[in-house]
């Protein structure tokens, strides 16, 4: 789109005023940068169990589409501009149409993902824009009706020549090279990063880069990965960038992203509007992050066709001059590197509301919750500006202080969650964890000089099962000869008003007589975890059926009738007759 566009400026069919805003616009926005170094956002905590982003951009520093959205009319936010041959005055816009089942995987996984990690904030436009500058939407929603692409979505060979050099780490299974590694799918994983971030989307039990719905989560869960919360602008910039360490890759996916969240229509799986270069290729294909000689064109491998890379035109002034892209100055050191230094603040319009000036708590300040379960209430606080009035829209933090294993929904320490219409934000569910002891959660507006407000929560110990019965499996007489041990296991199971019950502490003490269960210092015995051996074992439990079986049991060097005794806290008792015979002479 951007090439035609330019085409057009320059034969004069536009105004001067258009044409400078588009110009404008292209600079700004869409115009080729610097490749950065940035990474992703090491200073957050990761989340439990999930795999760090590493200096690999997830599709490898392969190709990627370079066509840019539809431009607006500045004096018409959300409109096309009005240019001979574009289908001006229409309020559906062809570029804007997204095939069903991209659409429906791009939502399924913001919905996963705001249940699982509620902080990150992704909205399912950005995976839109990412999907659609590394495939064209899964080529224009080339897909069967289970969401898997019908063809190999292939990015260039990554040899080195034009494009990194990432030698093979699947044997070729996703990629049909054993040599080297290529972008796979419509998200364009390399093999190596979808080993980590592989994610099942449509309940399929299996994780396959060229399946929509698996490639949309597992890319969102990368772009949240690290405790980044999307709505902040640094860190929206550095997941995009850990996508894809490129500056020019940057401001093309933000294009996208600003226009989808304009507005977007679904339109029949197959129907999509394919990139303007190579549209029937299979890869990413069209854009080129290489330094090779040959531009970074793309190899026909026979799994999937690609297309011939390009890089995004420089801007053009209306007589159709070259101009510099502007030299970004030097910021506060929050931006992203290489990015545009921020525009300084303006004055808000008249009537935006203002931030908050007052956060409140609603509810009990103190919480509590039993170790390995969740709270039943999570915290929630009230924003309100100084005629205490809601606030709207207000950005809350909600943190968790001190040693505790608690954690929000997701397993992250920390969640920003917008007020709602009534001023009220309410923390993610928070579940308890192992550790028991108090904590804190405090609730700050970000931006804002407001007081915390800060709830004490606490996790209890769990309630020790408990059994008021004990019984063999079975009945067999337990005899053996002095010097061995007694053959077969000994299981028992603990039941709870006739239930079989898990984790019930049991104790084995041998004991001298029923009558007098003092400990025995002779007869059988165990052995500890050092081999020595014991007449008495407490860390005993029962396992998930009820059912417990003891360690071995050796005889000792005494004949006669011996006492095996089981307790348990509930009051069962279970007492076990233990013979040992003469050893056999011969």
């Amino acid at each position: 789109m951007a090439p035609f566009i330019s085409r057009r400026l320059r034969k004069g069919a536009a105004t001067t005023a258009v044409a400078a805003a588009a110009m404008a616009a292209l600079t700004a926005s869409q115009a080729p940068g610097v490749v950065s170094t940035d990474h992703g956002d090491r200073n957050q905590e990761q989340r439990a169990g999930e795999p760090a982003p590493d200096d690999t951009p997830i599709d490898g520093g392969s190709s990627y589409h370079t066509d840019l959205p539809p431009l607006v009319t500045p004096d018409k936010p959300g409109s096309s501009t009005d240019l001979p041959g574009l289908p001006g005055g229409s309020s559906i816009k062809p570029e804007a149409g997204i095939p069903a089942s991209v659409l429906a995987a791009y939502k399924k996984a913001e919905a996963a993902l705001r249940e699982s990690n509620p902080g990150c904030n992704l909205p399912w436009q950005l995976l839109a824009a990412i999907g659609k500058v590394e495939s064209g939407q899964a080529r224009g929603g080339n897909v069967d009706a289970g969401g898997t692409t019908v063809s190999p979505i292939l990015g260039p060979v990554l040899d080195g020549n034009g494009f990194a050099l990432i030698k093979d780490t699947d044997g070729g299974a996703y990629d049909g090279d054993s040599a080297h590694d290529r972008a796979v799918g419509p998200m364009q994983f390399i093999p190596s990063t979808w080993a980590s971030w592989g994610r099942d989307g449509n309940g399929d039990g299996k994780k396959d880069p060229n399946n929509i719905y698996d490639a949309a989560l597992a890319a969102g869960s990368y772009l949240c990965a690290g405790g980044r919360d999307l709505s902040v602008k640094a860190h929206l910039d550095r997941a995009i960038l850990g996508y894809n360490h490129s500056q020019e890759y940057l401001n093309t996916v933000l294009s996208w992203f600003e226009y989808y969240k304009r507005g977007t229509h679904e339109v029949p799986d197959g129907a999509g509007v394919l990139p303007a270069n190579g549209g029937s290729g299979g890869g990413s294909g069209s854009g080129n992050k290489g330094s090779g000689k040959d531009g970074g064109k793309g190899k026909d491998q026979g799994k999937g066709e690609e297309e011939n890379a390009h890089t995004l035109p420089k801007p053009s002034d209306e007589n159709g001059n070259s101009t510099p892209t502007p030299t970004p100055k030097p910021g506060s050191g929050d931006e992203t590197p290489g990015s545009p230094t921020p525009k300084p603040p303006t004055t808000p319009p008249p009537g935006t509301p203002s931030g908050p000036g007052k956060l409140t708590a609603v509810g009990a300040r103190e919480l509590s919750a039993t170790a390995g379960t969740h709270f039943a209430r999570s915290p929630r606080v009230k924003a309100v500006d100084a005629a205490g009035k809601p606030v709207a829209g207000a950005r809350v933090k909600y943190e968790i202080l001190g040693e505790t294993g608690a954690r929000f929904l997701g397993l992250v320490r920390s969640a920003t969650v917008p007020t709602g219409a009534d001023g009220t934000a309410t923390a993610p569910k928070l579940l308890a964890g192992e550790k028991t002891g108090a904590f804190t959660v405090r609730a700050t507006a970000v931006g804002q000089e407001v007081a915390p407000v800060e709830f004490a929560a606490t996790v209890k110990a769990r309630p020790v099962p408990q059994a008021d019965a004990l019984a063999r499996l079975d009945d067999k007489e337990l005899t053996a000869p002095a010097g061995g041990s007694f053959a077969g296991p000994l299981t028992v199971t603990a039941t709870n008003k006739g239930k079989a019950t898990a984790g019930v502490p049991v104790t084995a003490t041998m004991i001298t007589s029923a009558e007098h269960p003092d400990p025995a210092d002779k007869g059988p015995y165990f052995l500890d975890g050092a081999g020595k051996p014991v007449r008495t074992l407490t860390a005993l439990k029962t396992d998930a059926s009820g059912q417990l079986t003891l360690p071995e049991i050796r005889t000792g060097d005494q004949t006669g009738t011996f006492l095996l005794r089981l307790t348990t806290e509930g009051g069962a008792v279970l007492d076990v007759e233990l013979t040992v015979t003469q050893a056999d002479a011969s």
